[in-house]
């Protein structure tokens, strides 16, 4: 399975920052150490014309030359330097890479880190400069239209697992009958001010796994009645672990894992390529939050497996239905 990082191009910040920076090389550490079968690839940077298929170039200018405002930077959380420019750019670059392994060899990759569903197509916010699942989407469905001229628009369903609703995304596709955006989190959580997507649901703070997976069930029930998915792009946030602080959900390490099998098992069972970010973790102990992340590639790597048996049995070929003329 492809996994994509930048975990080595740190951002700088002042001490006592509330953002976890060292959890993507401990993350990467463990993934190294634990499951060696893994395929590892730098993060490449997105280009301004990959970035301005969503972001306007306006502020793709301003994150690259250092000119965003003061409260500019203040939403977004992080202090201006190029350092944060790069690492926001390669955040957005390794979802690209994903979205593209996945759909042309069937099954599932990932971002080590990614999930900026707070960035909106003018502006940064709660710690995203720029979205890089709504990028990977535009991105996705022009090399679609390229390689399958006449064919309806690829379907994209964003599955956003994140403890907090993503606004951003939510809004940039808000008018786009091609994205379906889903999103379980917490109802009184950041952002205060949430933005309308096609499936919202908010849980009360202290919910545990029963109430989550029931929720998420009906959930993924709607996502099928509703929507006809090509693709997934899935933000298996930390977050909504017990031990965040600031995710104000109950769950456990085997409600969070029973959480990504639902949702990795939703896409096999329709044999959908899956791309994942890890989207937010902010654990009191940054070992929980790393822990919650390797469950996800525990779950991830069996259906992965999954995919490879599929696609060495001859009668069934590649296995990547709809996706075998754009692997080509």
């Amino acid at each position: 399975m492809n996994v994509y990082y930048a975990d080595h191009f740190v951002l700088p910040l002042p001490d006592g920052h509330r953002f976890p920076m060292a959890k993507y090389s401990r993350l990467r550490e463990r993934l190294s150490a634990e499951f060696p079968t893994l395929r590892w690839g730098e993060a490449r940077p997105a280009s301004d014309e990959e970035l301005a298929l969503v972001h306007e170039r306006a502020y793709i200018a301003a994150v690259a030359e250092g000119t965003l405002a003061p409260a500019a930077q203040r939403e977004i959380g992080f202090p201006w330097s190029p350092a944060m420019a790069e690492r926001a750019r390669r955040s957005v670059g390794a979802t690209l890479q994903a979205c593209r392994a996945a759909c042309a060899h069937g099954g599932l990759a990932a971002n080590i880190a990614g999930g900026t569903h707070h960035a909106y197509a003018d502006k940064g916010s709660g710690f995203c400069v720029f979205n890089d699942v709504a990028v990977a989407a535009r991105l996705m469905q022009a090399e679609w239209a390229r390689r399958q001229p006449g064919r309806a628009r690829l379907r994209v369903a964003i599955v956003d697992l994140d403890v907090h609703q993503g606004n951003g995304t939510a809004r940039i596709f808000a008018d786009d009958e091609s994205v379906f955006t889903l999103s379980l989190h917490g109802a009184k959580n950041f952002p205060f001010r949430k933005e309308a997507g096609d499936l919202d649901v908010p849980l009360p703070d202290g919910c545990r796994d029963d109430e989550y997976l029931a929720a998420l069930d009906h959930a993924l029930a709607e996502l099928d009645r509703r929507f006809d998915a090509d693709l997934v792009l899935y933000l298996a946030g930390a977050d909504p672990h017990e031990g965040d602080r600031l995710g104000r959900l109950k769950l456990s390490f085997d409600g969070l894992e029973a959480r990504d099998r639902r949702v990795m098992e939703w896409a096999w069972q329709r044999r959908l390529p899956l791309a994942f970010a890890m989207a937010g973790g902010y654990g009191n102990d940054l070992e929980a939050t790393v822990q919650v992340q390797v469950n996800t590639y525990r779950v991830a790597l069996g259906y992965h497996a999954r995919w490879q048996a599929l696609a060495a049995t001859p009668a069934t070929g590649s296995g990547t239905g709809g996706w075998q003329n754009a692997a080509a």
